[in-house]
């Protein structure tokens, strides 16, 4: 566990728990996105007629300006979402096991739990089957109902998530991998908390590999979420019977 930062507080005014999907309910070491970026990579080219290494360069570009590959994709070259969506996310999942004290300490939080995700809701369902936490969460917000051009970390994102499902960010925490994503979080108020996946590849993994401390926009930061999430549970449950007695 690292750099919890007073996980039996903070905590006491979240109605609504809102948690990233990749890298962040599994673990960084089932590695799936390098097959997710090595379908990307083949989608674009075949669609593009490019060759595969300009299309790697062209999806890590799109990435940077647009918040996703698939938002440049849409906006400037009419790509199919579905289309890229369905081919992107056909990957192997046999990585990703069950994770009954996930579920346990998911179920234990009192409040309202969301999935936000710049992934698809088939591919969402999927992983959370495997995860056995298909029955976990309220909802799945994903790239749909973002329309495709108004992925995390954008402002818009967050908002249409929160007007749809009628949450008040600041009686929210969000749980992502990404610091980006959190700084957006934060800046609407809500609680945030960096899943630590421990990966190398990504450059935000990076720069947080090199933290020596947490910058102002993430409050907490763990690498073992099930047990961060207990720890919350635990002192949730203590304050109710102490408020009760």
């Amino acid at each position: 566990m690292i750099d919890q930062r007073d996980v039996n507080g903070g905590f006491d005014h979240v109605e609504t728990w809102v948690f990233d999907l990749d890298n962040t309910l599994y673990p960084g070491e089932c590695n799936l996105f390098p097959q997710i970026d090595r379908r990307m990579g083949e989608f674009i080219a075949e669609s593009l007629g490019i060759p595969l290494a300009e299309a790697r360069i062209l999806r890590e570009t799109y990435y940077y300006e647009h918040g996703t590959t698939l938002s440049g994709l849409v906006r400037l070259h009419g790509i199919s979402p579905h289309a890229f969506l369905d081919y992107v996310h056909d990957i192997d999942l046999s990585a990703v096991a069950a994770a009954p004290e996930l579920a346990t300490a998911l179920d234990a939080l009192p409040g309202r739990k969301f999935i936000l995700t710049n992934a698809s809701r088939k591919h969402a369902e999927a992983v959370t089957m495997r995860l056995g936490l298909d029955r976990s969460f309220e909802d799945i917000f994903d790239i749909h109902a973002l329309e495709y051009i108004h992925p995390k970390p954008a402002r818009e994102a967050f908002d249409r998530f929160a007007v749809a499902h009628g949450v008040t960010p600041h009686h929210a925490a969000m749980f992502d991998d990404l610091p980006a994503n959190l700084e957006t979080a934060h800046a609407l108020g809500m609680t945030t908390v960096l899943v630590d996946c421990s990966l190398t590849e990504h450059p935000q993994h990076q720069a947080v590999a090199g933290w020596a401390g947490l910058p102002a926009h993430i409050h907490h930061r763990t690498n073992a979420l099930a047990a961060f999430l207990e720890g919350i549970g635990t002192a949730r449950a203590v304050d109710g019977a102490e408020q009760a007695a």
